[in-house]
């Protein structure tokens, strides 16, 4: 099967694109590794579908392929890519538009200045949404990784995030800790393992193991997940600016029963085809 695709990032945090309004496509975990894959496919974190909506009150559907062809809830800085892509494919006139996920509905906007702010829900702390096993109803967590004690924030972004600060992003064990907390048996659907770093109260430095994807540049649910985790622990206040790897986003939350609104780029890289 020949498909057309579009090649697109947010602050290095790549994606091929798919169009499942106007051509056929029905993905399996196969052809989503093949084409995630960086040497023999196109290349990409994760993998975005779009679809028609099944529900009434969204304008498209948005369906997420980690590389490893698994589907998930939630990818922040996809949501901001697929707003621009259905502009620019001229699948909607609307610069705001509602789009279903695994995750729940989510926000997009495309602002005047190009860059796109996404309405990303409302995080959640409690254990039984993350899921996470807790010991307590602690917001910080002892958890055992290897032969390390680490203390982590756990929440859902409609995906689950586990949020541990530390005092240098660069020297933290993203590659060591990043897959075992991924795999940790008190993530039974496994989890996001964010590494933050508080520069000052409106501002922090983040990297991010996304699950089933390894290290990514940016990570855009991680990022609303570490401040939402840093405002609730009081090391926070509203707006954040984060700094990843591959640039910038700002975070915005007014606290609790509040959505996280995030703004940032998205960028069209190339458009072609490939036979999957």
């Amino acid at each position: 099967m020949r498909i057309k695709f579009t090649k697109m990032h947010g602050l290095g945090n790549d994606f091929v694109v798919l169009d499942a309004v106007t051509q056929a496509i029905d993905l399996t975990p196969t052809q989503a590794r093949f084409l995630a894959d960086r040497h023999f496919g196109v290349g990409c974190d994760q993998i975005l579908v779009v679809e028609k909506p099944a529900r009434a009150d969204a304008d498209f559907r948005y369906r997420i392929f980690n590389a490893d062809g698994g589907e998930v809830e939630q990818c922040g800085n996809g949501a901001r890519c697929f707003v621009r892509f259905v502009h620019e494919k001229g699948l909607t006139a609307k610069r705001a538009i509602r789009v279903e996920t695994k995750g729940g509905l989510i926000a997009p906007r495309l602002e005047a200045d190009g860059l796109v702010t996404v309405d990303m829900g409302v995080p959640r702390f409690e254990p039984s949404h993350v899921p996470f096993v807790a010991e307590s109803d602690a917001l910080v967590q002892a958890l055992r990784v290897g032969d390390a004690g680490v203390e982590i924030t756990a929440l859902s972004m409609g995906n689950p995030h586990a949020v541990q600060v530390v005092a240098n992003v660069d020297a933290a064990p993203v590659a060591e800790q990043g897959p075992l907390i991924e795999n940790h048996p008190r993530f039974p659907q496994r989890v996001n393992a964010g590494f933050m770093q508080v520069v000052g109260r409106h501002a922090i430095r983040l990297r991010v193991h996304e699950r089933g994807a390894g290290e990514t540049l940016a990570c855009g649910t991680g990022a609303c997940a570490a401040v939402a985790a840093g405002i609730a622990r009081g090391l926070l206040d509203s707006p954040v600016r984060v700094a990843t790897r591959g640039g910038e986003l700002t975070i915005a939350w007014g606290g609790p029963g509040e959505p996280v609104l995030m703004t940032g780029p998205a960028v069209t890289v190339f458009d072609s085809e490939i036979e999957i």
